[in-house]
């Protein structure tokens, strides 16, 4: 079956990031779409004001039954009723990855992979084509600031990707162009070792095309075994093939330049704290330059980019208070997140309110989870969200506050973080940077946070 052709389609954990993107896709071509989520949220929301039905309790009486394909996401536990349900009665079934690869099989295809940072330079990648001019059809694992979407369509056949690396997902897709942002431990579950996740990045980038192009940041282990015909590096010291240099901040922005081999790109802005988002608009203006964009397209593209939703999201931005809000739930990406809004803010007392994401992850990185939260002045801790997971005993996470600097961690519930921001903002501490971090739904404290900080 032709999967471009299917006019009805049924998602099992539709308000998933990347399904809902899949599902915003079959839409736009006219399908009709329906969906089931565990959760109301806004994504879910949008989906449903867009003309999607989702229900949100398991049904298989709400389930479609002249559906002609059914996707689901590996999240989804295989004992849930409606996907054995279409298993028993002989319905297509196929994964998300595998339907995003069907989707992508025609097209030129940038594909982002990394264990952070795909996909703000997915997202990146994809403004500056859309702003350009250039066009692309876009599947981002976040919600981009400029178009409130996750996903958009264009008439030119290329596609931008954000390349998942859960459940090997990225095998799927087949990219002209790929990026490799990082290769980091992480999906352990499923992978078992760092050698073994390596390993599924070594194997992605074989599947470039024969004339295709690899960015991979400099300095990856085992950066050197990665496959591709054309290579090029990028970093922010200048011993890339792409880089950024004179850079300067300028009240929570960056002015710098930009350098890709013998091409310099000068006078770029980036409204977006973090240097390693300096780092990965590098990236993505390497690309836009090996797609023969103009210089000064770029630019300007550049400028107007207001970031991904919680990815290093300015929520409040006064002088003597910032509230920063951010997707991170890996050490690495915590470790970038608090120092980098430290770097902005130099001197401002830093406090981090930090929800773990999955039993596993917790378990396996929970010193180095301590050693990045112990570069805040301040840390509370929630509880682990499980998302997928069962928990694990002993696996808390009191597990991390134990591995952090004495005094430092509070751990409590949801009413006890925001009694704890109350009682904080109650005893004016000077200049107060104040970050909420995690994959699970401490998004939906974000909101409250905001008011107990401006007093409301």
């Amino acid at each position: 079956m032709d999967i471009k052709s299917i006019r009805k389609i049924y998602f099992i954990g539709i308000g998933g990031i990347g399904m809902s993107a899949l599902a915003r896709y079959f839409r736009f071509h006219g399908a009709e779409v329906n969906g089931y989520d565990r959760t109301d949220t806004p994504l879910t929301r949008e989906l449903e004001k867009e003309g999607i039905a989702v229900h949100y309790e398991e049904d298989i009486d709400k389930a479609p039954k002249d559906a002609e394909l059914i996707v689901y996401t590996p999240a989804v536990p295989p004992e849930h009723s409606e996907l054995q349900y279409y298993r028993q009665h002989g319905y297509m079934i196929l994964k998300r990855s595998d339907v995003l690869g069907a989707i992508t099989n025609s097209s030129f295809n940038i594909c982002v992979a990394g264990t952070h940072g795909k996909t703000t330079t997915t997202a990146m990648i994809a403004h500056i084509l859309r702003h350009s001019g250039y066009g692309c059809n876009a599947f981002l694992g976040g919600i981009a600031v400029n178009y409130n979407s996750n996903f958009w369509s264009d008439r030119r056949a290329v596609c931008v990707v954000e390349a998942d690396e859960y459940d090997r997902s990225f095998l799927r897709l087949n990219p002209d162009i790929a990026v490799i942002t990082a290769m980091d431990a992480d999906h352990l579950d499923i992978y078992g070792t760092v050698e073994e996740v390596q390993q599924a990045f070594v194997d992605f980038s074989a599947r470039v095309k024969p004339d295709g192009m690899l960015l991979v940041r400099q300095g990856l282990s085992r950066g050197a075994d990665l496959h591709a015909h054309r290579r090029l590096t990028y970093d922010l010291r200048p011993d890339a093939d792409a880089y950024p240099e004179n850079i300067h901040m300028d009240s929570g922005s960056y002015q710098f330049d930009i350098r890709v081999n013998d091409w310099i790109l000068p006078g770029l802005v980036l409204h977006m704290g973090g240097l390693h988002n300096v780092e990965n608009v590098t990236a993505a203006i390497a690309i836009a330059r090996a797609l023969g964009i103009e210089g000064d397209r770029i630019r300007d593209a550049v400028a107007e980019f207001r970031g991904v939703k919680r990815r290093f999201e300015y929520i409040i931005k006064r002088p003597e208070l910032v509230l920063i809000d951010d997707y991170a739930h890996h050490p690495e990406e915590l470790r970038a997140l608090i120092g980098g809004a430290k770097g902005l803010f130099p001197g401002w007392k830093c406090t981090v309110l930090f929800q773990p994401h999955l039993f596993t992850r917790t378990r396996d990185f929970a010193e180095g989870f301590a050693a990045s939260l112990d570069l805040a002045d301040q840390v509370f801790l929630l509880p682990v969200y499980p998302a997928r997971e069962r928990p694990i005993e002993g696996v808390t996470s009191e597990l991390v506050a134990g591995k952090m600097q004495k005094g430092k961690a509070r751990v409590g519930s949801k009413e006890q973080l925001l009694d704890y921001v109350r009682d904080r903002r109650k005893v004016k501490e000077g200049l107060e940077l104040w970050i909420t971090a995690g994959a699970g739904d401490i998004d939906a404290l974000v909101g409250p946070v905001k008011e107990v900080l401006e007093g409301n």
